[in-house]
């Protein structure tokens, strides 16, 4: 019995091997592709249109604050700068550097339609840490608003000579990163990264812009400057230097002041990769 045993034992195992031996078998491979494409993306958080009503002469005198107006969130895989530059129609005749003007309520041989882009004041709420160079007067919006009656162009909006949304040059001021060259470690850059992150350098992603808009009285802007924050723009300083203001002359530019009206512009916020 103990044969027969063994017998069928062994009969049993190599029928086993020979089935496992007789199993067949196909192949066939799946291409898997990753395409990583860099990311550049900026989400903004505001009102459609930020209004500043005039109506009271405290409030020329003390300025309108919106706080907190604009959110910026950038999430980026490459080196990137962020600025914000003045914009507008161009629908007054002295070009697309100045203010819309949507509305008259009077005008005399001292008033002044051209009110310049760079008459609206913004303020950051971080710091810009990608600007290493030190070329700039102001190079971001981070100081605080300077008080009335003290002519400071440190938060006075960029504007571009042609009224373009061209860059600010090496002397102008950056939300974030600044002008140059990413490869040189003397200009400005910000890394890559995203608001969404969790580190010590989240904040660098993030920004909240709070507007003034002081015009004084009567309305002549004393903080409009140009984009380096050296040659004041206020309503007297361009009525001197200009014959050609709507409404304005130029002969008698220190009685010069802002026409009371309507007027609209827009402020565009620019992410670029910093190349």
């Amino acid at each position: 019995m103990k044969t027969i045993s063994k017998f069928v034992l062994a009969i049993t195992l190599l029928a086993c091997i020979t089935i496992g031996n007789a199993q067949k078998m196909q192949q066939e491979g799946v291409s898997i592709a990753l395409d990583m494409k860099p990311i550049l993306q900026m989400e903004i958080t505001s009102p459609d249109q930020i209004n500043f009503v005039f109506d009271k002469k405290s409030k020329y005198y003390s300025g309108i604050v919106k706080n907190a107006a604009t959110i910026i969130k950038v999430t980026s895989t490459v080196k990137w700068d962020l600025y914000a530059v003045g914009r507008s129609k161009g629908t007054n005749p002295n070009g697309k550097t100045f203010w819309d003007q949507e509305e008259s309520y009077g005008s005399t041989v001292n008033s002044v339609a051209d009110i310049p882009l760079s008459l609206l004041e913004i303020k950051q709420n971080t710091s810009n840490s990608g600007a290493n160079h030190k070329e700039a007067r102001y190079t971001d919006y981070s100081q605080d608003f300077a008080e009335p009656f003290r002519s400071n162009g440190g938060n006075s909006l960029y504007v571009s000579e042609n009224g373009t949304p061209s860059p600010p040059s090496i002397n102008g001021k950056y939300i974030a990163g600044h002008a140059g060259v990413s490869d040189d470690i003397n200009n400005g850059y910000m890394n890559s990264g995203s608001y969404i992150s969790k580190n010590d350098q989240g904040n660098d992603f993030m920004y909240v812009m709070d507007y003034r808009i002081l015009p004084g009285f009567p309305a002549v802007f004393p903080n409009a400057y140009n984009a380096d924050a050296t040659v004041a723009e206020n309503i007297v300083s361009s009525a001197k230097a200009s014959s050609v203001l709507v409404g304005g002359a130029a002969q008698s530019g220190d009685k010069a002041y802002a026409e009371p009206g309507t007027y609209t512009m827009n402020v565009q916020y620019v992410l670029l990769e910093d190349q």
